[in-house]
């Protein structure tokens, strides 16, 4: 169980890494990229993974915690849906939309890092 939780942190930061460095790395010319999506997803599915293998294994979990970074993983995922969205239709992605998506990752991480 050990290496699966750890396995699961390693894909949580992964997620993370992709959407906020995908934003910083199109920051001038803002988009949403592939990976911020896939980043988005994963976000969400190993973040609900973790917290479900918490609670299985009687771990002390944070509900309110929990419950304000679903809410941001949620924003960023849809966020980061509308990006790809536009982008596919051939139409140019609204700035707000591109830092939303990664500015909302980078509050995200500094809740998950600073709020103990």
């Amino acid at each position: 169980m050990t290496f699966l939780t750890l396995f699961l942190v390693f894909l949580h930061i992964l997620g993370a890494a992709a959407i906020f460095g995908g934003w910083l790395a199109n920051f001038k010319t803002p988009t949403v990229n592939v990976w911020q999506w896939y980043g988005a997803i994963a976000q969400l599915v190993t973040g609900l993974a973790l917290v479900g293998m918490a609670e299985a294994n009687d771990g002390d979990v944070n509900h309110v915690k929990i419950g304000v970074k679903v809410v941001i993983a949620i924003i960023i995922a849809v966020a980061a849906f509308l990006g790809r969205k536009k982008i596919k239709a051939g139409e140019e992605v609204p700035t707000g939309l591109a830092h939303a998506t990664g500015g909302m990752a980078l509050i995200n991480i500094a809740i998950a890092v600073l709020w103990v």
